[in-house]
C-alpha cells in the first residue's frame, strides 16, 4: 500500500489547506496591542508618583531617568525595542548544548593532602563532574588525587609558580590512563615562553588541554567587563605568537587554550559577557588566519565572583552566586565552579561546599536552565549589550596592543565602583544595605586566600570589623507613623558603619527627647522625624540637646541650620560614617 505523500506513518494527512501564509498568523487581539508610547506614558505615571519626574516633564523623559549604564559607559535601556538590534557590529552565539560541567575548586596549597582529598571525594559523590586543583612544587597529588577516576573527572590544574613541575608530576600520577576529556594542565597564559612552550609540548602529546587564560586576574583587581574581555583577549593572543613560534600550528595551538572569566550578581552584564567572548576570540582567530572549517570555538570556565560576596550576612552569598551561576549557564559557559558561600570567612566547611555544587545542580536538573542553547539569544537588550560588550573589549585590546597600561584603566573603574558603593547607588545587601550588628558571624578555619582578593564592600566590612564603642541617640520625634521611615534610614545608616542606635521611642515634646536622653551614653544624636515636626521641635531642641551634653548633632534629612550634619538618599556613606565614628570616640 502506498503512502499519502505529506502522511506520518500511523498518522492522518498534513492539514496542508490549513496552513497560514508565512507572516499572516496574528495571535494579538485589539486589548494587547501597545506601542511605545503608551509605555512610556504608564513608566512616567509612576515615576511621577515617585517624584522621580516633575509633572511638566514629558513622558519621553523616562528614557534618560531609567537607563542605566555600566562602568565601561555602555547605556542600558530600562525597554528591549527592536531598534536595539540596527546597526551591530558582530555576531555569534554560544553552541553548549546540555548540562555545564560542575566544577569544584581545591586549594592544594598550605592544605594537607589528605584533607584536599576528602574535599575532592565529598565533592565528586556530590555530583561533580570536574575539579579545579591549585597545586605547587611541593604539593602531593598522588595523595591529592587519590580515588579519583581520572578517566571520568577532568582534572584543571592551576600552578602559578612552578607550571612544567606540576604538569609533570600529574602526568606521572595520571600514567597509562586515558585522561577525561577537558582534562588541562593549566599553564598560566601570562607565564614565562619556555613554560607555556614546554606545558604546552606535554599537552599535545598526552591529548590533553595545557593552557589557561585567566581573566579573573583582571576582575579580581576590580576591572570593569570590558577591561576583562580585552585582557582576556591580550593574554589568548600573546598565548597563540608564544606557541606558533614555537612551531606549533595556530588551529592546534588554540584547541589547547581554556578561558576562565567571573560571573556576577549582575545577571543581564554577565551573560553579554560571555557571548561576547565568544565573538571576540573567534575575531582574533580569524585574524590569525585560522581557516574557517577548523574554527575552534572558545572554551569557557566561568567561577563567581569572589569581590562580589561579603563576609558579613555571609548567607546572602547564596543568592549572589546563585544568579552569577544562572548567568553563567545561560551564557554557554562550558564549566561553572560556584565558590562557597562562606569563602570571605576562611577555608569553606562541607556544608559550604555542598551549597556550592548543589547550586548548578538545582539550575540544571530542576530548573532546566540548560536545556536550551543560548537562551538568552534573540533578545533585543542582551544581543544589544553583547555587541557593545564586545565592541568595547575590542577596544581595549586595541589599546593594551599598543602598550597601554591595564593598572591604570582599572584604577579609574575601581574609584567609580567605589564612589558608586559610597553613595550606596551600588547597594551590597547586609553590608551597606539592611546591616544586622547583632549577628553571630560562622566560625571558619583561617584561609589565606579569603583575603587575597579585595571585596567590594571592603571599607564598609573595616567599620564593621571594629565597631563604634558607642552608640547614637536617635531623638525620634512625634508618634511612630511621623518618625519611622527616617529613624529607618538613619538605623541602617548607621549600622553599615558599624554604629549602634539607642531609640527615644514615641514623643510628644522637646520635654519627652530630653528625658530620654542620657549625655554620659553618647555624645552624638540623630533627629529622625517629618519636615513638618523638624519646622516646629528643631529650633528649640537642638540648643537644649547641646545644654544637655550632645556635642554633635545630625538631622535625618535635608541639612538644616543649627545641626552639624545631615544624612539623606545620596549621602557619600562612607564619609558620613567616618566622621559620625570621630564624634563618638
Amino acid at each position: 500500500m502506498t503512502q499519502p505523500q505529506g502522511a506520518v506513518e500511523g498518522g492522518l494527512d498534513e492539514p496542508a489547506g490549513l496552513e497560514p501564509e508565512q507572516g499572516t498568523l496574528d495571535l494579538a487581539g485589539d486589548g494587547d496591542r501597545w506601542t511605545v508610547q503608551d509605555w512610556e506614558q504608564a513608566a512616567a505615571a509612576v515615576l511621577r508618583k515617585s517624584r522621580r519626574l516633575q509633572d511638566d516633564d514629558p513622558d519621553a523623559a523616562v528614557w534618560s531617568r531609567l537607563t542605566r549604564t555600566t562602568l565601561d559607559g555602555i547605556e542600558v535601556t530600562p525597554l528591549g525595542t527592536p531598534a536595539l538590534l540596527e546597526g551591530l557590529q558582530t555576531q555569534g552565539r554560544p553552541t553548549r548544548v546540555g548540562p555545564w560541567d560542575v566544577r569544584a575548586h581545591l586549594g592544594g596549597t598550605g592544605v594537607p593532602a589528605k584533607q584536599a582529598n576528602e574535599e575532592a571525594l565529598v565533592d565528586l559523590d556530590g555530583g561533580v563532574a570536574s575539579l579545579w586543583v591549585t597545586a605547587d612544587a611541593a604539593t602531593d597529588l598522588p595523595a591529592l588525587l587519590a580515588g579519583v577516576l581520572l578517566d571520568l573527572a577532568p582534572v584543571v590544574l592551576d600552578a602559578p609558580t612552578a607550571p612544567v613541575a606540576v604538569a609533570e608530576a600529574f602526568l606521572a600520577h595520571l600514567g597509562a590512563t586515558t585522561p577525561a576529556e577537558g582534562t588541562n594542565l593549566g599553564a598560566d597564559g601570562r607565564a614565562s615562553e619556555e613554560d607555556l612552550v614546554a606545558v604546552a609540548r606535554l599537552a599535545r602529546e598526552k591529548g590533553v588541554l595545557g593552557v589557561v587564560v585567566d581573566a579573573t586576574v583582571a576582575h579580581d583587581l576590580g576591572a570593569s567587563d570590558a577591561q576583562e574581555l580585552g585582557y582576556s583577549m591580550w593574554v589568548g593572543a600573546r598565548v597563540l605568537r608564544v606557541l606558533s613560534a614555537a612551531g606549533i600550528d595556530v588551529a592546534e595551538a588554540a584547541r589547547l587554550v581554556e578561558f576562565r572569566y567571573a560571573a556576577t550578581d549582575e545577571q543581564f552584564p554577565t551573560i553579554a559577557k560571555l557571548r561576547a567572548a565568544r565573538r571576540l576570540w573567534a575575531r582574533v582567530l580569524e585574524l590569525s588566519e585560522v581557516p574557517a572549517d577548523v574554527l575552534p570555538a572558545q572554551r569557557q570556565h566561568v567561577v563567581t565572583s569572589r569581590p562580589m560576596m561579603s563576609k558579613y550576612d555571609p548567607y546572602v552569598n547564596m543568592l549572589r552566586t546563585t544568579v552569577a551561576a544562572f548567568s553563567a549557564g545561560v551564557g554557554g559557559a562550558d564549566a561553572v565552579t560556584v565558590l562557597p558561600f562562606d569563602s570571605p570567612l576562611g577555608r569553606p566547611d562541607l556544608f559550604g561546599r555542598r551549597i556550592a555544587r548543589n547550586t548548578s545542580h538545582l539550575l540544571v536538573d530542576e530548573a532546566h536552565v540548560a536545556k536550551v542553547a543560548d537562551p538568552a539569544g534573540g533578545s533585543y537588550a542582551v544581543e544589544k549589550l553583547t555587541d557593545d560588550l564586545a565592541v568595547a573589549g575590542w577596544d581595549v585590546l586595541g589599546r593594551l596592543e599598543e602598550g597601554a597600561s591595564l593598572d591604570d584603566a582599572i584604577a579609574e573603574t575601581v574609584a567609580r565602583r567605589e564612589r558608586e558603593i559610597a553613595t550606596r547607588k551600588r547597594p551590597i545587601t547586609g553590608l551597606t544595605e539592611f546591616p544586622h550588628l547583632a549577628e553571630q558571624l560562622p566560625e571558619r578555619a583561617p584561609d589565606p586566600a579569603a583575603d587575597a582578593v579585595r571585596r567590594y564592600g571592603a571599607a564598609f566590612e573595616e567599620l564593621r570589623d571594629a565597631p563604634a564603642a558607642r552608640p547614637v541617640f536617635l531623638a525620634t520625634l512625634g508618634p511612630v507613623a511621623a518618625h519611622t521611615a527616617r529613624a529607618t534610614f538613619a538605623t541602617n545608616l548607621l549600622a553599615a558603619g558599624g554604629i549602634a542606635v539607642e531609640v527615644a521611642g514615641p514623643t510628644g515634646s522637646v520635654a519627652d527627647v530630653l528625658a530620654a536622653y542620657d549625655a554620659s551614653t553618647t555624645p552624638v544624636v540623630c533627629l529622625a522625624g517629618a519636615d513638618a515636626t523638624y519646622d516646629e521641635w528643631a529650633d528649640q531642641l537642638v540648643p537644649a540637646l547641646r545644654e544637655a551634653g550632645a556635642r554633635h548633632v545630625i538631622v535625618a534629612g535635608k541639612p538644616r541650620d543649627g545641626v552639624d550634619d545631615s544624612c539623606a538618599m545620596g549621602v557619600d556613606a562612607l564619609a558620613f560614617l567616618t566622621r559620625t565614628r570621630e564624634q563618638l570616640q
